[in-house]
């Protein structure tokens, strides 16, 4: 495996951002602004990868991949059958062919083939010279002689044949083995694959950006190619916060819930492909704070956290967020995940205040990666409620985060369902609801609420498998209306 950092471009400010948006109102703003700050908050980050094939599904391709040669190599079959000069056939009538020989994949046939002869061909065999054409071995019946031609001549127009039983036409090609094709079964050219059809040499055959899918692998191997350059994972650290978190293993107490934030955040940010570091949970206390800030954006690309962020908790996260770097505290019109905070955590800010420097604390999961964040890590500080994280995570942070990673694979589209309920709802903010979409009668897809969305009821986001999505403008839906879900398959 092999690294390669570059230089980083200077990321606008803050308030550079803000003055380029119209409209921009921290205190009410749209998830359609909210979604367009951060894309120009964030930046792709730097360095690369080389991994072997197998190791690079998920990741995001650093450069383009140029097709050093052309896929398929040669003229091939697309079917079992028998391979023709396509000009033979007439409109209107049947055609009868002698068989020469057999081509097999890799055992191209090289021998000489006559007008009105064929060889049988399997799928992938190269064409042989002067053969366009492969009529599918079910579409042919084994047919003698034509009776204008004795054995050893070639058969050959529009003659008619006897045919005999279909399993003679497997049988090993003699000097007297013949098929018949019926009339106006195929066209000249048909079920031949033209060289370079898929790709083409010299063409890109993925371009920069491209997420390496299953088949996206499968491609890169087509072209011989054992190694491909990748990004390198995006580093994002997560913490939760506040004196009432329990992490696994605590003894309940009064008051106190367990961590379930860290764990769904855990969750989403490996099913992304990010390298996690993760801080656990960090008690409301201003050094402990600090310390886990400085650790996280010297480690870090970009930090998560969870709870602290809404106006009049009794907590010291808000206070730091500010004094450790150039931070928005949001209230969006969205439902749930209203307070949000977003910005930069600046290391070099932090360690030049407090003299903390990550490598001193023991943290055994610190490695110092030189590449992390030049311009700050890109903070995004989310609300604590659990079904708020996992929507504002979806709904804004992992479009950020795709960006962080350098992919510009298309984000997938909304799902258009028919509500089987009616669903309350005011115009002015955008609300998710918790979904489960299914197929109605006639094959029409249908989606109805998981039962209570309150923001704190996990369970119903474990029994959804989308997102209702409820539109800014858009007032309340009638049962039977046509509503947009954002679908979880491959994502939570």
């Amino acid at each position: 495996m092999t690294t390669a950092p570059c230089a980083a471009p200077t990321a606008p400010t803050l308030a550079d951002i803000a003055a380029a948006l119209q409209g921009y109102d921290p205190q009410s703003l749209t998830v359609a602004s909210a979604s367009a700050f951060l894309q120009q908050l964030v930046q792709p980050i730097t360095g690369t990868e080389t991994l072997p094939l197998r190791d690079a599904l998920g990741r995001v391709l650093a450069g383009d991949v140029v097709s050093p040669l052309d896929v398929p190599a040669h003229d091939n079959s697309a079917m079992d059958g028998y391979a023709f000069d396509g000009s033979a056939l007439v409109p209107g009538a049947p055609l009868t062919l002698r068989v020469v020989g057999k081509a097999l994949a890799g055992a191209a046939w090289t021998g000489r083939v006559a007008a009105g002869e064929c060889v049988k061909i399997m799928t992938g065999a190269v064409m042989p010279a002067g053969l366009d054409t492969v009529v599918p071995q079910e579409f042919t019946q084994a047919a003698s002689a034509p009776a204008a031609h004795s054995d050893g001549e070639r058969a050959g127009g529009t003659t008619s044949a006897s045919p005999t039983t279909s399993a003679t036409a497997t049988a090993t090609a003699t000097a007297s083995e013949y098929i018949h094709i019926p009339a106006d079964v195929l066209r000249p050219g048909d079920n031949r694959r033209l060289r370079g059809e898929d790709l083409m040499q010299g063409r890109v055959a993925l371009a920069r950006g491209a997420l390496i899918t299953p088949a996206a692998l499968g491609l890169l191997a087509s072209l011989g190619l054992p190694t491909v350059a990748v990004q390198r994972r995006l580093r994002v650290a997560y913490f939760s916060t506040g004196d009432e978190i329990l992490s696994l293993g605590e003894s309940p107490r009064e008051g106190a819930v367990y961590d379930s934030n860290r764990y769904t955040v855990l969750g989403l940010l490996t099913r992304l492909g990010a390298e996690v570091i993760d801080l656990g949970v960090v008690r409301d206390e201003p050094a402990l704070l600090e310390a886990a800030f400085c650790q996280a954006a010297q480690q870090a690309d970009a930090i998560i956290t969870s709870g602290g962020v809404s106006v009049g908790e009794a907590d010291h996260t808000r206070t730091m967020m500010k004094a450790l770097g150039d931070v928005a505290f949001w209230r969006i019109a969205m439902r749930p995940g209203r307070p949000m905070a977003v910005g930069r955590i600046d290391s070099n800010k932090i360690t030049a205040k407090s003299g903390y420097n990550a490598r001193t604390v023991g943290a055994s999961s610190y490695q110092n990666h030189t590449e992390s964040a030049p311009n700050g890590a890109i903070l995004f500080g989310l609300p604590g409620n659990p079904v708020a994280v996992m929507v504002t995570f979806l709904a804004l942070v992992r479009p950020a985060l795709l960006r962080m990673m350098g992919c510009t694979h298309p984000t997938p589209p909304l799902l258009r369902a028919v509500s089987t309920q009616a669903i309350r709802k005011k115009p002015g903010r955008t609300e998710y609801q918790r979904g489960l979409v299914s197929v109605g009668e006639g094959g029409t897809l249908q989606v109805r609420t998981t039962g209570n969305q309150g923001s704190g009821v996990l369970s119903s986001m474990v029994q959804a498998n989308g997102l209702i999505v409820l539109h800014h403008d858009q007032a309340s839906v009638q049962s039977g209306e046509v509503v947009e879900v954002m679908v979880f398959e491959g994502v939570v």
